[in-house]
């Protein structure tokens, strides 16, 4: 054997020294900083040269535990609330390392019918748990930026189609603009995909009626009328990422049916509200798109990474994504070929954490934990509304809470910049986490509830944090 090449015998060593360290870790995550003060000093720390002879794999996992934790962020954790991101419930944690251990490529049934298999599953649990029509199609992908590039490049090939042109095959430079229609809620993780399938930015009109971005329905339809006949892609947003709101989506989904248009529901974190009659009716309409986006490692509480495209039609995505070597399955094969239906050719297993944690936990549990949410936002909300320090921005409708400390005899501007201070001390105090966004012209917060460990002790020591630093700072 090679000196200085991997050995079987490693493995008992390091999966036990790795599974203590994460037992650890987890059991100290409810009183763990969300970040250490000294976090960048202990990222740099790590900055050397290619070793020529390695140190074996127990004592290289050793030391990256050793100098490596106080460099890591502690978004698992239940006071984590910078953005969305959920935690990861036992289940999803197991069978996300399970996916790891067995290493398995979910793109054909070839490399692997159980990945194949598993991820056909809970696509349709999935669309189950969201109230989406019988016979909706998915496909996983690394997250919501990717799962829209998958739904608009559906919509793209069914425009182009609808222009007597196949985008796939001919490309763009022959094929008329294919207009994008949204509100001021559209979020970068759509916009960024409409770059990326040579649609261009340029492309989007946002329809705002108010400087908060809500959909301007009487613009949307005029725009619309004017073409009547010619397709567009309407991009809705079931979930606005500085306060929870939600566009007019089965308005716009009689807009699409009625003017002839694609459908596409953004719904990273939103389309979980139809997971409760406490908001469903926030997300009516979204079982009429063409085409959906969702983030399991947002509110489902799976490990990064894991989003989900659904789309109505997938003979759309084959024609996008399907592959031709010689070496592959031809496209008629009848066995599933997964890679054929999105943009990455080598998957992960991502259907595992997925699965593990429908199966373990079902619709009531997943249910449990979005009310459980909701009555923590709601919590935030009044804390926030009975100090006079605070002062709220909109509404509490699903998981967010946008507000803005509001210090008495400032100006616009330095209210501005006491709030982007105040953020960038909460996140230097590192017991909460918790940063600014820009909203109506306005700096202010937006804490993100998602995590299933989160409580209400938690959501208080946010309010307390957030009271202590602000009034440091407007003090100063």
């Amino acid at each position: 054997m090679p000196k200085h090449a991997p050995s079987v015998d490693e493995f008992a060593d390091v999966l036990e020294l790795v599974r203590s360290e994460s037992v650890g870790y987890l059991n100290q995550l409810d009183e763990r900083l969300v970040r250490e003060p000294n976090a960048a000093e202990a990222a740099s720390a790590l900055c050397e040269s290619l070793p020529e002879s390695g140190t074996g794999a127990t004592r290289a996992l050793a030391e990256l535990i050793e100098r490596g934790m106080d460099a890591t962020v502690t978004s698992a954790g239940p006071r984590f609330f910078h953005y969305v991101i959920g935690g990861q419930t036992p289940a999803a944690l197991g069978a996300d390392w399970l996916a790891s251990a067995l290493d398995q490529c979910a793109g054909t049934w070839v490399s692997s019918p159980l990945g194949i298999q598993l991820e056909q599953i809970v696509i349709d649990w999935l669309c189950d748990l969201f109230v989406l029509p019988e016979g909706m199609g998915g496909v996983l992908t690394s997250g919501a930026t990717m799962a829209n590039f998958c739904g608009l490049a559906a919509a793209r090939q069914w425009c182009g189609e609808q222009m007597g042109h196949d985008v796939a095959q001919a490309g763009l430079a022959n094929c008329p603009a294919i207009p994008i229609f949204s509100s001021g809620y559209l979020h970068a993780a759509a916009v960024k995909p409409i770059a990326m399938l040579g649609l261009g930015r340029d492309s989007v009109t946002r329809f705002a009626r108010d400087e908060a971005g809500r959909l301007d329905l009487e613009g949307l339809e005029s725009a619309l009328r004017e073409r009547y006949g010619a397709p567009a892609i309407l991009v809705a947003n079931a979930g606005d990422v500085n306060t929870g709101d939600f566009d007019p989506i089965a308005q716009m989904a009689d807009l699409a049916e009625r003017y002839g248009c694609w459908l596409h529901v953004d719904g990273a974190f939103g389309l979980f509200a139809r997971t409760t009659p406490e908001t469903i009716e926030l997300a009516a309409g979204c079982e009429r798109a063409q085409s959906l986006t969702v983030d399991a490692h947002k509110w489902l509480n799976v490990p990064y990474d894991c989003g989900i495209s659904f789309v109505r039609d997938t003979t759309m995505l084959a024609k996008n994504f399907t592959l031709f070597a010689d070496y592959l399955p031809a496209p008629d094969d009848p066995r599933p070929m997964l890679s054929n239906l999105c943009a990455e050719s080598s998957r992960r297993s991502r259907a595992f954490a997925i699965w593990a944690t429908l199966k373990a936990y079902g619709r009531d549990g997943i249910r449990e934990m979005i009310e459980s949410h909701l009555a923590l936002t709601r919590r935030l909300a009044a804390g926030v509304e009975a100090a006079p320090e605070l002062e709220l921005l909109a509404p509490a409708q699903l998981n967010i809470v946008c507000f803005r400390y509001a210090a008495p005899g400032r100006t616009p501007a330095e209210l501005d910049q006491l709030n982007l201070d105040l953020g960038e001390a909460i996140l230097n105090d590192g017991r909460v986490f918790a940063g600014t966004t820009r909203y109506r012209g306005m700096t202010a917060l937006r804490p993100a509830i998602v995590n299933w460990r989160t409580r209400e002790k938690d959501i208080d020591l946010l309010l307390q944090v957030i009271l202590e630093r602000g009034a440091e700072l407007a003090a100063r």
